[in-house]
């Protein structure tokens, strides 16, 4: 595990408040802030998790972090999620993890975003890393038609959709919510909220991966200590 992804979350540390309602995000970099959670839970900190997959819950349970269901809470006050790219308006690449669906569920949901990565994931422009869309099996092909016109138009290089495997590659990675990812080369992402907006009149797209508007900060964690931006509000 690199010192950089450590730095970013134990900086995300400082602004958890006893009392809070956090929303759990998924990955390695949100690992480690849950490992260092349960530190303080277990020194007396009054906090509850809301998890946004089923891995990030057994990781939360391991380290002794109370979880609550997201229907039974009246506020999630802060979201502490990772990315696969961040661009300088903080919109996001996620779902890497597979975890899109619901890790956008709960940041729309909270108060505050913030944002956990190494310096990799800092990009001018997003693209680089595939863009996951959550899909409905049925009618994935026509589905996917859809979403090459949709990127293309939108002003993406590419548009090129290839269907997620599971770990054994004997089939689709089925997600928590029982969906299918598929992972577009775009390579470039000339227009995030044009594009974002072009994918979600899909029917078939449960959700992307652009994260539009949601981080608040971003905590680019360095070897040797971590950054911390804020998004200036005009």
């Amino acid at each position: 595990m690199s010192q950089a992804k450590k730095n970013a979350a134990y900086a995300a540390m400082e602004l958890v408040e006893d009392g809070m309602v956090l929303g759990l995000g998924s990955g390695s970099t949100a690992e480690i802030f849950i490992a260092d959670l349960g530190k303080r839970v277990r020194q007396g900190m009054d906090v509850r998790g809301v998890p946004t997959s089923a891995a990030t819950a057994a990781c939360a349970k391991k380290h002794g972090v109370p979880l609550v269901e997201p229907d039974k809470v009246e506020k999630i006050h802060l979201t502490i999620d990772g990315a696969d790219e961040v661009d300088p308006d903080f919109n996001l690449i996620k779902g890497g993890g597979a975890c899109l669906l619901r890790e956008k569920i709960i940041a729309h949901a909270s108060d505050r975003m913030a944002v956990i990565v190494d310096g990799s994931k800092l990009k001018k422009q997003l693209g680089d890393f595939p863009l996951p869309i959550e899909v409905d099996p049925f009618g994935m092909a026509l589905t996917a038609e859809k979403i090459f016109t949709a990127l293309i138009e939108s002003g993406c290089k590419y548009g090129q959709t290839t269907l997620r495997q599971n770990a054994d590659k004997t089939g689709p990675l089925i997600t928590d919510g029982g969906h299918y990812i598929l992972d577009c080369a775009c390579e470039l992402i000339k227009n995030p909220v044009q594009t974002a907006l072009a994918l979600s009149q899909i029917p078939g797209v449960m959700e992307h991966g652009l994260f539009i508007d949601l981080a608040t900060m971003i905590i680019v964690g360095e070897d040797d200590h971590a950054k911390v931006m804020e998004l200036k509000l005009t």
